[in-house]
């Protein structure tokens, strides 16, 4: 099924360069998404939470930088968590939106703690789905589920690390199974999911990243805001999956440091509940959002 056309789509300037801007609805309330990645296009999410239009909400988004419509330079300076931060501001600026009700999904929910942080008058509230606040314990996560993959996988999984080969079939294979344990258990996944991975940049990716979903060596390995998110004062909600690659342990880490949050564990879901519990998933976002509105 196609996917629905925005109601307006612009170019605005960054840094030299241009992203592509995507508006639906003409509600005065705003819930602006920043997607995953980095380098992922932002299809797979605004396309799972667009049935909010019909509760009045105008949903806003972007291609990041570096990947979907948007400008792809090559330059590796360009990837930096400060370099977004003020990307998000500009876009906001120049689509002339007031404060907004913000949605990080995954690296955009480490954009979003860094842009609330930066620019607290931006936004009305905060969701964060699937994300973390912490990159040194998220690693120490990641290493628990690869280890539920079994001694000699993980001794395999370290060799190939050691010796530069991941692109190895059976690197490739382990790498295979975490997914579908971890970043989403549909056995057939979504349209939407598949066209974005489908285009992913993996320039932004690996150089703040790593080469996958469980080996943090990027620019970002050693991001910790947790420290910071006590200055985070609007309301937040947390959304997890119980088998979520950013699980639980990490929700709670940002639930205890952030004071005026509500967490939510999708029971069923790992790191798509947009898409593995999407019923579930909307009620929450749309009751947490009609809370807040006005």
């Amino acid at each position: 099924m196609p996917s629905r056309q925005p109601d307006a789509s612009t170019r605005v300037r960054v840094d030299g360069h241009e992203v592509v801007t995507y508006s639906f609805g003409s509600g005065s309330e705003v819930l602006f998404l920043l997607n995953g990645g980095p380098g992922l296009p932002s299809l797979y999410l605004r396309e799972s939470l667009l049935r909010l239009l019909e509760e009045g909400y105008r949903i806003v988004t972007y291609d990041q930088l570096g990947c979907g419509a948007s400008d792809r330079p090559t330059d590796p300076k360009l990837w930096t968590m400060a370099r977004y931060v003020a990307e998000v501001e500009t876009v906001r600026k120049a689509l002339g939106l007031g404060p907004v009700h913000l949605l990080g999904h995954s690296w955009g929910g480490w954009l979003g703690i860094d842009y609330a942080l930066t620019h607290p008058g931006a936004i009305k509230t905060l969701i964060l789905s699937n994300t973390c606040g912490d990159m040194p314990h998220l690693v120490g996560e990641l290493n628990r589920l690869r280890a539920a993959l079994g001694a000699e996988t993980v001794a395999m999984m370290q060799h190939h690390e050691a010796d530069g080969t991941i692109d190895h079939p059976e690197y490739q294979a382990a790498v295979t199974v975490l997914n579908y344990r971890h970043v989403c258990r549909l056995q057939q996944w979504p349209e939407p999911v598949a066209q974005s991975l489908s285009d992913w940049n993996m320039g932004p990716y690996a150089t703040m990243q790593g080469p996958n979903e469980f080996l943090y060596i990027g620019n970002l390995k050693d991001w910790n805001r947790i420290p910071d998110m006590h200055r985070i004062t609007q309301p937040c909600l947390i959304l997890t999956g119980h088998f979520d690659e950013l699980g639980p342990a990490c929700a709670m880490r940002m639930k205890h440091a952030l004071p005026n949050a509500e967490l939510t564990v999708f029971p069923n879901s790992s790191h798509m509940p947009m898409y593995e519990e999407a019923d579930a998933y909307l009620a929450r976002v749309s009751a947490f959002l009609g809370h807040h509105r006005g």
